[in-house]
């Protein structure tokens, strides 16, 4: 009990500290990333490349936004990580997918990369690829934010309350941030389902 009353109050203190602007901010680029036709481009490692994996079906599905993950197609990313190399592989796959200026890249990650330590340079290496080009770097990261903070036009960074959940409230509230992104009324663009269910229907809806 003691350690879950404590976890929810972390939580408190991190939803009353996220940066509104930085989120606000996420969403001009998106809306003005949808208008010219864009694609976006999502990033991220362990449970960053789940909820990468998560969110590319929610912009796509809600929000009308041409949406891609590296983590979809393990058989292309194993293979790079083969031939190339993990640090390249990231970086390589933006290249094969002739990522743009007009496109953007959305990160997902604990550390935000850091190549004098060897954490995330996959990341680095692709955020280094996606500025050469011209294309906007947004962030959801945790701790400093490391290199996507440093270089990101737009990067919520996610509060450390207890440097021993530093993980897992990051994890959790980069959920949050981007399905407030993808329901936020600039960006949405198809209802979801519950939301279009009236509430009589309910018991007779599966999914």
């Amino acid at each position: 009990m003691d350690y879950a009353k404590s976890y929810i109050a972390e939580t408190s203190l991190i939803l009353q500290q996220l940066n509104l602007h930085a989120i606000e901010r996420m969403v001009d680029l998106l809306v003005s990333l949808r208008e010219r036709s864009g694609r976006l481009f999502i990033l991220g490692v362990g449970g960053g490349a789940g909820h990468a994996s998560h969110a590319v079906n929610d912009f796509r599905k809600i929000a009308g936004i041409e949406a891609y993950s590296p983590a979809d197609n393990v058989s292309e990313l194993t293979a790079r990580i083969n031939d190339d190399g993990w640090e390249t592989s990231y970086a390589n796959w933006l290249r094969g997918s002739r990522v743009k200026a007009q496109d953007m890249i959305l990160v997902f990650s604990v550390g935000g990369g850091d190549l004098n330590r060897n954490i995330s340079a996959n990341l680095v290496r692709a955020l280094q690829y996606a500025r050469e080009v011209g294309a906007p770097i947004c962030g959801i990261v945790g701790r400093d934010g490391g290199y996507t903070a440093q270089i990101a036009d737009a990067c919520v960074i996610i509060p450390v309350v207890n440097p021993e959940n530093i993980t897992p409230h990051t994890e959790s509230f980069q959920a949050l941030v981007w399905h407030l992104l993808v329901s936020h009324p600039r960006v949405r663009v198809s209802q979801m389902k519950w939301e279009s269910t009236s509430s009589s229907d309910g018991n007779r809806v599966k999914g």
